[in-house]
């Protein structure tokens, strides 16, 4: 769209600048290789836009499963202005991985919308560990960096509403 046709149209868009804010990053240890690397992406992302260590508080879990619970405790807790919700689900020889990614997307969600907290969404779910890989610092990028993206973003914009 042009701007000529978007200039008199109230836009709101949010500023990636997270300084002021406060941060929970909460990752799983189940496969935690690709994990690690998912929170150095978001860490990296947030205090180079701005936020100040001390205002991240990491919280290690299990795995993707508990994800929900954990971020509900920490956005009902009324400490953080959001929360990067990061973990690795790798397709197996068993339907684990449908239950397990499948939880943590609508348990991430309606953690989201109940608490008004917003959570980025962090978690791989990959049908191998090479593609694991690519979206956690490769070919793909890294999705830890870009679901501190989309939080930082999602703040901002839920801040002018």
């Amino acid at each position: 769209m042009s701007s000529a046709k978007t200039a008199h149209i109230r836009t709101i868009e949010g500023k990636l600048a997270a300084g002021g804010l406060k941060i929970a990053v909460v990752a799983g240890r189940f496969n935690d290789i690709i994990v690690e690397r998912l929170i150095g992406g978001a860490i990296d992302y947030l205090t180079r836009h701005g936020l100040e260590r001390d205002n991240i508080t990491l919280v290690r879990i299990p795995g993707a499963f508990e994800l929900p619970i954990v971020c509900r405790k920490l956005a009902r807790s009324g400490k953080y202005d959001g929360i990067a919700a990061l973990g690795a689900v790798i397709r197996g020889a068993t339907p684990h991985f449908d239950f397990v990614a499948g939880e943590a997307v609508k348990g991430l969600a309606q953690v989201s919308l109940d608490s008004g907290v917003p959570v980025g969404f962090g978690v791989l779910t990959t049908d191998n560990v090479e593609q694991a890989v690519e979206r956690a610092g490769s070919k793909a990028g890294n999705k830890g960096a870009d679901a501190a993206a989309a939080l930082l973003e999602t703040i901002r914009v839920l801040e002018q509403l």
